[in-house]
């Protein structure tokens, strides 16, 4: 293997626990603004995890969960409204400082950050979402640290499908051996693993049950000294916590 010279983070779930207390929230902020009586609870959005995308998420709920609903004529128009709308109302949640990183997150990407590491993100949520979360919790020019955004619509196939990862290789000049990946879901782990890229799993509630066989490590979280995380599957050589140190031993092994 080549060496390391990238990490590429997914956001949402990896970087935060943004799905549960942050998306949902705002779906439901936006399902209300438009007068609408839907509600998503955390055990309904679950489920509707199984699809990436707030649009193509809105879609299968209506279309799997909510079939009555009729459907007005201008109906792509309507779903990109709703989701727009419900970007709006996340962003403000991000700036009150709602949703915090992850345990381990900051430590790591200082860390990289500080040793020259070139980073990306690698997701499928909007620039706006991403923007909101670096900012509000990594400060005003943090999202200048990641070489590339890999964000939205930049790719027409979305997670699982390897597209994404792929543009941000293309775009950093970087073949998947000079990479690692950091994910938290099945869809995640299957666009990183389709994109030949070792990848570092930390699961969250929504996640744990899901399958990571295509992982080089899997964790609770990235751990603190002090607060050691529980390895899942792999190989930590006898570290408790995920520092650039580790993170090389894993990409080398």
């Amino acid at each position: 293997m080549s060496k390391l010279q990238a990490l590429l983070f997914d956001v949402d779930g990896t970087l935060a626990d943004t799905e549960r207390d942050g998306h949902r929230v705002a779906f439901n902020m936006a399902f209300e603004d438009a007068g609408l009586d839907w509600s998503w609870d955390e055990a309904l959005y679950g489920e509707l995890l199984a699809v990436t995308g707030g649009k193509e998420r809105i879609r299968f709920y209506l279309d799997k969960f909510n079939t009555d609903f009729e459907k007005p004529e201008n109906f792509d128009d309507f779903v990109k409204g709703l989701h727009e709308s419900k970007t709006n109302f996340y962003t403000q949640l991000m700036a009150e400082g709602k949703i915090p990183l992850r345990t381990g997150v900051e430590r790591l990407i200082k860390e990289a950050r500080e040793a020259g590491m070139r980073m990306a993100v690698v997701t499928t949520t909007t620039p706006a979402n991403v923007t909101a979360l670096l900012e509000s919790t990594l400060g005003p020019d943090s999202e200048s640290w990641f070489e590339v955004i890999a964000a939205g619509d930049i790719v027409p196939a979305k997670k699982p499908a390897p597209d994404i990862y792929h543009w941000a290789l293309e775009q950093m000049n970087l073949t998947s051996e000079d990479a690692i990946a950091f994910e938290d879901s099945s869809n995640g782990i299957q666009s990183s693993a389709a994109a030949n890229l070792k990848t570092i799993v930390t699961i969250n509630e929504y996640t744990k049950d899901d399958d990571f066989s295509d992982a080089v490590v899997v964790l609770d979280h990235m751990g603190e000294p002090g607060e050691p995380f529980t390895l899942l599957s792999g190989e930590t050589f006898g570290q408790d916590y995920l520092d650039l140190a580790l993170v090389h031993k894993i990409a080398n092994a």
